[in-house]
């Protein structure tokens, strides 16, 4: 922790506000030049019931054992007067930004560079036993060379790297995860035993993302997104899934029968066989069925 940071940058302006904190831009004048851009993430270390505040101790473990060109590195902390700053390198824009950029639409080559790097960033999380819980386009930071970094890990909790499902293991962990456009089904049908696959569901859904141009299922509620999930997959069958009987709300909610739709009706007649292909991978209903990255 850098005792002597506050003096260390130049705060310039606030660049964003969130439910955890706010994000304030400034120069770190300690640098060569003192030209360096940084972000500071102010942190509360209590709720406002006053608890300990987890999400934040969360996101400092986790970076602080990650060393990866795509994840957002964690520069330095030091004390402030309600919590903690966390300071990290200066990410002009966010992947959420450039979708709602009319004037700039994203190329076939940014979407295949930036899916590449989020898979890259996301096997090394796996890896070291790490899920997000929170992948949208809003907490994937790009910088000015079009380098790509996963951030906002308050969410992100270790998981069981001998098993390829937390049921296996018997770890519950709160379905409340993910917002809720990213959300895999099991999730949303109440799942507290899960693994790495829900952020691959995630994955699949930013990758259509960037191929349409538009979310693909922006529900506005928990049963609204699951409705739009099963017209788009079709109603999902236990011989394909056989777990899904065992999803603590799936005998509470029902939906009309759906065959699904077809993938290539709902995408533009650009999108290649083989993109189609890995949404199609991705976005699936079994989590054990979904690809890795």
């Amino acid at each position: 922790m850098d005792d002597y940071a506050p003096s260390r940058f130049k705060v310039l302006c606030k660049i964003g506000e969130g439910v955890h904190g706010v994000v304030m831009k400034a120069i770190d004048l300690s640098s060569p030049g003192a030209n360096k851009l940084v972000a500071i993430k102010k942190v509360s270390l209590r709720t406002k019931h006053g608890s300990i505040a987890t999400h934040t101790l969360r996101e400092i473990k986790v970076l602080q054992h990650c060393d990866h060109e795509n994840i957002l590195t964690l520069l330095t902390i030091y004390p402030d007067l309600n919590g903690l700053a966390l300071v990290f390198d200066f990410m002009p824009h966010t992947l959420q930004s450039r979708l709602k950029d009319e004037t700039d639409p994203l190329s076939r080559q940014e979407v295949k560079s930036y899916t590449r790097m989020l898979l890259k960033g996301l096997s090394y999380l796996h890896e070291k036993g790490i899920m997000h819980r929170d992948i949208k386009p809003a907490n994937l930071l790009i910088d000015d060379n079009g380098r790509l970094k996963i951030a906002d890990f308050g969410l992100a909790r270790l998981f069981t790297a001998l098993k390829t499902a937390n049921e296996e293991a018997g770890v519950c962990f709160s379905p409340q995860v993910a917002s809720r456009w990213y959300r895999a089904p099991e999730l949303l049908w109440g799942s507290q035993r899960y693994g790495p696959p829900v952020d691959m569901w995630a994955v699949g859904c930013v990758f259509a993302e960037m191929l349409r141009g538009v979310p693909l299922f922006p529900g506005s509620t928990d049963i609204e997104q699951l409705a739009l999930v099963v017209r788009t997959l079709g109603t999902p069958h236990q011989a394909k899934w056989p777990e899904i009987h065992h999803l603590p709300d799936f005998s509470k909610i029902s939906f009309p029968h759906s065959k699904g739709e077809k993938w290539e009706s709902i995408f533009p007649s650009c999108t290649t066989p083989q993109e189609i292909s890995l949404v199609d991978n991705l976005v699936t209903y079994n989590p054990r069925k979904r690809l890795t990255p």
